[in-house]
């Protein structure tokens, strides 16, 4: 697949590079495809990179209208399909120690069989159920950005 209209590429391999905001929602539909059934999906990338970002435009393209912003102080957000169904928001970056994770109940999330969001997974790595869908969002010099399973 390589759909070039000069906002979008993809790769054979299915790395995405988003030349330009406009893009997000052609980008998030071609990764709600790769997501497919995976029910953990972790977003690898630098601080600005546009996990946040890019969260917001998969949850447009679910149908979600609710408000999307990430969840740094509640560590979790939930939002509701169109169908009901729950979708949960994670970010980690003011983890301290991992046994915050675990004393908020993230087994019951992460194993619930509902769609897993995960910003910042990397300070919860041993926690990731076999099977998370990893994506590395990488910032390029032009200021596009590069999305790649890991």
């Amino acid at each position: 697949m390589n759909a070039d209209k000069n906002n979008l590429k993809i790769s054979k391999s299915q790395d995405l590079k988003v030349y330009n905001i406009e893009a997000l929602p052609e980008a998030a539909q071609a990764l709600l495809s790769l997501i497919g059934d995976h029910k953990v999906v972790a977003f690898y990338g630098t601080m600005g990179a546009g996990k946040t970002t890019l969260i917001k435009a998969l949850c447009a393209a679910m149908g979600i209208g609710a408000t999307v912003n990430s969840p740094t102080f509640s560590l979790v957000n939930e939002y509701r399909r169109p169908t009901g169904e729950p979708v949960y928001h994670f970010d980690f970056y003011r983890i301290n120690k991992i046994e915050e994770v675990y004393d908020f109940g993230y087994e019951e999330y992460f194993y619930s069989g509902h769609l897993c969001l995960i910003e910042w997974p990397e300070l919860i790595e041993p926690l990731l159920p076999t099977g998370t869908l990893k994506l590395h969002i990488n910032v390029n010099a032009d200021g596009s950005r590069s999305i790649m399973p890991v």
